[in-house]
């Protein structure tokens, strides 16, 4: 059984998703603001966090803020009461795995939550991955450069170890968020392109300057060789 802290103030919704949720075969302990959610995720790391972006002592974007530093590959899907673009890009911005506005369909939340989890569990029999100086680890979720370690996301680590797998050869948008994100993109939905440009800050060029990932406009992304 999948745990799950529930991040949320409106405690309401806490109980009906909670609810929801534990029908559906998942466990779910639901925190009602930031502290409260700091020591919980201390105690003990779920297998996934849902976050709401206003919280009744601090940003939900903070809280998620200092996730990404302490739990790099932890999956975090954020909601949002307003579901604005900038709330989103933000969001994103900063890691988490995927996004929905409130109020949100119970069962696009489970659909959601089940295609992060079946990601955060890789099947790769390689446990590392090189090409030139760079290194990457799917198990560990880690890219090495020059000796360099960084942490990556969940989504990032599938977009890179996808791009990896076939250097050179342009990956479709499509596809990349279905291995990335677990599902189809809708009609103005970035999810991936800010995956892929959160990645790409991380690992930076090649030491000609050539980008190590490349944008193909409206078709999808490669590996540069």
């Amino acid at each position: 059984m999948s745990e799950l802290l529930l991040i949320d103030d409106d405690q309401e919704l806490c109980e009906l998703l909670g609810s929801w949720l534990t029908q559906e075969g998942f466990a779910v302990r639901a925190c009602h603001d930031g502290q409260s959610a700091r020591q919980a995720l201390a105690e003990h790391a779920p297998a996934a966090v849902v976050l709401d972006v206003m919280l009744p002592d601090g940003s939900g974007l903070e809280l998620l803020k200092q996730l990404r530093s302490e739990h790099a590959e932890l999956p975090v899907l954020m909601l949002s009461a307003r579901g604005e673009p900038l709330d989103r890009i933000l969001g994103l911005e900063l890691g988490a795995d995927d996004y929905l506005a409130k109020p949100c369909d119970p069962r696009e939340l489970t659909a959601r939550l089940r295609a992060v989890l079946r990601r955060s569990h890789p099947t790769a029999t390689t446990t590392q991955l090189e090409i030139g100086d760079l290194a990457f680890s799917p198990v560990r979720g880690v890219v090495s450069i020059d000796g360099r370690d960084m942490s990556l996301t969940l989504s990032e680590s599938r977009i890179l170890e996808a791009l990896l797998r076939q250097p050179g050869e342009p990956l479709d948008k499509q596809e990349l968020a279905q291995i990335a994100l677990g599902r189809k993109l809708t009609l103005y939905d970035r999810s991936l392109d800010m995956h892929v440009s959160n990645l790409r800050k991380k690992v930076g060029p090649h030491a000609d300057g050539r980008p190590r990932i490349v944008a193909l406009r409206s078709r999808g992304y490669y590996y540069s060789l």
